[in-house]
Order: C-alpha cells, then structure tokens, then sequence
C-alpha cells in the first residue's frame, strides 16, 4: 500500500453525479474509474483533518512526482500514468486538479463570484476535459462540458456547505454575497433564514445558467456512450438545483433520491438511440414557459419562426432582469451585465450562450436592432443599485424608454411591422408607468422608488427611506396623478392602433389590454389600500385568453 494512501472520504456511491456509470464502454469506464481514484486520493489530502497545511502541501507534492514518473509504489498514481500512455490523456487534467487541491490546503474562503469560478476551472472543469479527450470529442464539446462541470461543482459545494463550514472551516459561498446577510457568522444563523435564502437563489440562477449553457452538450458529443451519461447528468444537476431551493442547505443537506437517479439514467438511455436537437430554442420556449407571462397568450398567435424570435428576446429580458432583482452585490451585477453586453457584441461572430445563439438567429431573421439590447442593459444597471431614485420626469422618461421601449422595438421588428417604432416606445412607457404603480411596495422593499422626487417634492414629500415614503398618504396623490398619465397613453394607444395593421400587432394588443385591467384593478383597489402586489382574477385571465383566440 502507498504511504500516501489514506481512508477515502467519500466512495462513487457518495457521489450526487455520476462518475463512471455502466453505459460507458468498459475500457473507457475503467480508465474513468482509474483518474477519480487518483483525484479521490488527492482530494482526501487535502480534506484531511489531522494533516497541517505544510503536510497537505508535501503530500500534495508527493502523490504529483509519482504520478509524473509513474511509481508504482503509489497505485493510484501509478493506474493514471498508464492510462496516459494509453489514451494520450490524464496526467495533464490530473495535474490542473491537484492545483485545485493545493489551494484548499491553504484557502477557505472565495471574494466574489469570478474567484469561485476561477476555483472551479481546476477543481471541476479538468474533469469533463478528460472524459472528452478519452472518447476523442471535438473541441467544439468543451465549453459546454465546461459549464457543466463548473455548475456540478457550485452545485455541491451549497450541498456541503453547513458541512465544509463546520468539519473543514471552508466556505465557498463567496464573502460579497455573504455580506448580505451581515457576513458568514451570520449568514449560518436561523436568524438571517429569508436574507440567506435570496442569496442562495441567486447563487442557483447564475447554476441555472451555466446548466443552460450545457445543454448543447450531447449535441455536440459523438460518443453515443457519454452523450447517454451527459443528458443523465444534466438531468441530475437540474434536480438537484431544484432541491436546493426547496430546502435550506445550511440547516440540511440536499440529497439525491434514487427515484431521481432511476429519471435520470431512463433520461440518458435516449441518448444511446438518438442525438438531441434543438437545445437552445428550448432553453428559451422554457423561460417563457416558467415566467407566466400573460405575453405568452400573445406569442402563441404568431408563426413559428416569430414565436422563437420573441421567445429569445423574453429569455434575454427574463435573463438581465433577474441579475438586477437578485440578491448579489451591486458590483457583481454590473459584472454580469457586462458580459451580456459582450454576448451582444458577439452575436453577429460567435455567441457562447443559448440565449444568445437564439438572438443571433432572430437578429439575422428580423433585423433586429441590437442597439436596443444594449439600452435594456443600461436600464438593468440603473435597477441594479443598492438605492434607486429618478430625479426627474426626463430621468423616469428615459428610464422607461430603456427598459420597456428597448423591448417594443425589438418586439415590432419581429411581428413585421417595424414602421410601428413610435407606437411601441409610446406603449412602452405606458406599460412601464403601470408597473411602476403595480410594484411600488415590492419596489420599495428594495428602497426603490420610481416616481420622481421632482414629483413629489411639489407635494412637500422629501427624500426618505422608501418604506416611508410611500408610506406616506401624500404617494397615493402621486399615484393617481401618474395613473391618469396611463390612462391618456392607452387611449393614445388605440388611436394609433387604428392606423396600424392590428392582426401583426396582435400580440402588442393582448399584452396592452392585459395591463389595462390591472391598471382598472389598481385605481378600483385604491392608491391608499395597497395590500402587496395585485393579481388579476380568474375572470380577468379568462376575458384575455378570449381576446386572444379571436381574430383582431
């Protein structure tokens, strides 16, 4: 036995993905099986609790020149040196990991988001390089495979972390966002329960999105074999995401059912017969589909290729909002949206993200004004401040343009009739002042305030925390006096829809009656009653599905 062997941790039954499972061919399996006993070796150094840092290090160190020279008195560095004169493969990928593992011996705590996927790129993503070297894949496999692994990863370090913080004293969960909630004492308190769950949400978006853009994977694989394991194992990660924000992985630990496994394996076994298409356009039909938008009535009545089009611009608005409604710190929104604004950038070469692939498309389809994407995101930082405030009606007139007039302009490209340009960012503004009055106290909860001071200061309310401003009975006149304005620009709208082709328009329509009744719905509720965000009713729902199944 090595003298660096020690009693493993963790087994391949331990394990929430699957390592090497039986629809691999049984060389392939085997070599698999080979690399995780040498990685599953190093990661026990590095985890082991009765070592110094100094001792992990030299350990480390040691198991690294076996592997190099191939000493057989270390087997399982020993095993993967063969698999490298082998298939070519291995040594490489192994060397990337035991750097991961080296800075666990000496680092327990990650800064923001891009120093814990900066982690992941040698803990995890080696990983997917080497099963996709072993089966001789394309290059074109290994961003997605990438995204993948890394999801897997942050995907069990929330699953381990009440464990890692408590058996290890390592927190992967980065410091920015545990500030959040006051700091990491604090983030493990019962007492920061809601605080620590929007902060792990948002951490599960940004897994969502890297498990979106691993979709393509078995697209992309030739080896029908490891497609089979990759659609069972994106399967696996979305279920697990799912668990984790149904329960609170800093009280318990998030675990994977058999019955979940048993879905996933039936899941993979389609792989073996066929290779999946159509990843991306998926990707997006699914955003619109979990949104619950009342726009989807209005989708379903355009052609195919409009409908994907529209589909790609609401996951792309869905996307960028939720960076600025997430629980993450200011900065690390802005760095978000700044990569969409390089995806924009990207489309016409090579986008890197299903969202995007999906503009390209529509882009090249519709001419789509790409300039307007980027408006959307400047609007996306103005919401993605810690305090939000418009100074004046030039400041929310501009705001408004940006988030909802970005959207119809996009929007009249893709029903055909782009000559409709002003009756869209006219309509724009009106839908963004109905959800201005509609989320008042959920924006205000984010000390949020959208109503210009201007405007309420000529009604002797100053500046405030926003829960006391619209608090205050002077808001409700506000609100009414900005309702009438909505008011004028619906009936604005339906005169310009009289000289417009109201069938291509449909759409635009269905989404404007949908926000004049909860505009109807606001006014008879009262501007002083405000009970938490309103929902249209039953009879509402059913007088716009109506609308919608009847010619314009």
């Amino acid at each position: 036995m090595s003298t660096l062997a020690r009693n493993a941790t963790k087994g391949l039954k331990d394990e929430s993905f699957p390592v090497a499972s039986l629809v691999l061919s049984p060389e392939h399996r085997e070599a698999v099986l080979t690399f995780y006993a040498f990685v599953r070796s190093a990661d026990d150094i590095a985890d082991a609790p009765d070592l110094t840092t100094a001792e992990k290090l030299t350990q480390l160190e040691a198991i690294e020149q076996a592997l190099v020279t191939g000493d057989p008195k270390v087997p399982e560095a020993y095993g993967l040196f063969r698999i490298e004169r082998t298939y070519n493969t291995g040594i490489a990928q192994a060397r990337e990991m035991l750097r991961a593992f080296r800075q666990d011996a000496i680092k327990s705590r990650y800064d923001d988001w891009a120093d814990l996927l900066d982690s992941c790129r040698f803990s995890a993503n080696p990983a997917g390089r080497f099963l996709l070297q072993l089966h001789g894949e394309a290059a074109t496999a290994q961003a997605p495979a990438d995204a993948l692994c890394t999801a897997l990863q942050i995907l069990n370090h929330l699953q381990d972390c009440r464990q890692d913080h408590e058996r290890l004293g390592r927190i992967y969960i980065p410091v920015q966002w545990m500030l959040l909630t006051g700091g990491e004492t604090a983030f493990f308190t019962p007492a920061q329960a809601a605080t620590r769950r929007m902060v792990l949400d948002a951490m599960l978006d940004r897994v969502d999105e890297l498990i979106d853009r691993a979709r393509v994977l078995p697209e992309r694989l030739q080896n029908r074999r490891l497609r089979a394991q990759s659609v069972a194992t994106i399967a696996l990660a979305e279920r697990l995401s799912r668990i984790l924000r149904r329960i609170d992985p800093a009280i318990e630990r998030a675990q994977i059912g058999k019955l979940d496994a048993a879905r996933a394996f039936l899941a993979g076994l389609s792989g073996l017969v066929h290779r999946p298409k159509g990843s991306d356009s998926r990707v997006t039909a699914a955003a619109v589909r979990r949104s619950g938008s009342s726009f989807r009535l209005g989708m379903q009545s355009l052609s195919h290729e409009r409908r994907r089009a529209i589909h790609a611009v609401y996951a792309f608005c869905r996307a960028v909002d939720d960076v600025a409604d997430g629980a993450a710190p200011a900065s690390e929104k802005l760095h978000a949206l700044r990569e969409w604004r390089r995806e924009i950038d990207r489309l016409h070469r090579a986008p890197e993200t299903p969202i995007g692939r999906e503009l390209s498309r529509a882009s090249s389809l519709f001419q789509l004004p790409l300039d307007e994407c980027h408006a959307l995101l400047d609007g996306m930082e103005t919401d993605s401040a810690n305090r939000v405030r418009l100074a004046t009606d030039d400041d929310l007139q501009l705001y408004g343009r940006r988030v909802a007039g970005s959207v119809g302009t996009l929007s009249v490209h893709i029903f055909g009739v782009p000559t409709a340009r002003a009756f869209a960012l006219d309509l724009g503004r009106t839908l963004q002042l109905v959800n201005i009055l509609r989320d008042v106290d959920e924006d205000a909860a984010c000390d949020r305030v959208y109503i210009p001071l201007s405007r309420l200061a000529r009604l002797g309310l100053d500046d405030a925390p926003a829960p006391l401003l619209v608090a205050d009975p002077r808001f409700a006149r506000v609100c009414e006096i900005l309702a009438g304005e909505a008011r004028a620009g619906f009936a604005a709208a339906d005169e310009s829809l009289e000289r417009l082709d109201r069938a291509a328009l449909k759409p635009a329509i269905l989404m404007m009656e949908n926000y004049r009744c909860v505009l109807d719905r606001l006014t008879a509720r009262g501007w002083n009653a405000r009970q938490g965000r309103l929902h249209l009713t039953a009879g509402d729902k059913l007088h716009l599905l109506t609308r919608a199944m009847r010619p314009t």
